[in-house]
């Protein structure tokens, strides 16, 4: 982790997921909305994490040792753990996984109590570049903003032109432009949250 990483304590609810379970059906969580989807650029937090390569996982299944330990999420998005082998993690929350492992444990071991926690996250950067004092890539703790990221990187410099900054956000092949102008914060422009991987361009 780099001395500009933004430490601050995760949310409960949106990380350390530890809720044990058997194979029950009834139990199922159902899949979390993404809040961010639902405010246009994401002025509210998301209100889920969704794990990303490079995230260490705390693995745990009652009265099993040998399947209880911490892994790395893998480049390609998958943790390796005994019995099961490779398993996808990443884009899922902390819930999801754990019903995964329990439907494939199932086959091994009757009716396993599993519990999965995001121990530390280490998937979430973004990047600032352009005119700003310390430009670079961010590993993030939390939900950020725009405001918070450009406070990072130490503000604006003397040529920064505010009003045309833009945040890149990768979607699947493309990059989607969204303008951002730090001068009508207190008007039109809302200061909104940040998603993995997004670019802030300030020229």
């Amino acid at each position: 982790m780099t001395k500009r990483s933004l430490v601050y304590p995760l949310l409960a609810g949106a990380v350390l997921v530890s809720a044990w379970m058997t194979a029950d059906p009834a139990d199922a969580q159902a899949p979390a909305v993404d809040a961010s989807a639902r405010d246009g650029n994401g002025v509210v937090a998301p209100d889920v994490y969704r794990i990303g390569p490079e995230d260490m996982l705390q693995v745990s299944v009652w009265k099993n040792d040998a399947l209880t330990r911490t892994v790395p999420v893998r480049p390609d998005g998958k943790i390796s753990l005994p019995l099961v082998n490779d398993v996808q993690a990443a884009g899922r929350t902390a819930l999801e996984l754990r019903d995964d492992l329990v439907q494939k444990l199932t086959e091994y071991i009757p009716s396993p109590e599993v519990s999965v926690i995001v121990s530390d996250v280490r998937s979430f950067k973004v990047s600032v570049m352009g005119e700003v004092v310390h430009p670079g890539r961010f590993e993030l703790k939390s939900w950020t903003t725009v405001l918070d990221v450009l406070a990072l990187a130490g503000g604006f410099t003397q040529f920064a032109t505010r009003s045309r900054i833009v945040i890149l956000r990768p979607e699947r092949t493309t990059m989607k432009r969204i303008p951002f102008n730090y001068n009508k914060l207190a008007g039109e422009q809302e200061n909104f949250y940040l998603r993995n991987g997004d670019i802030v361009l300030v020229p």
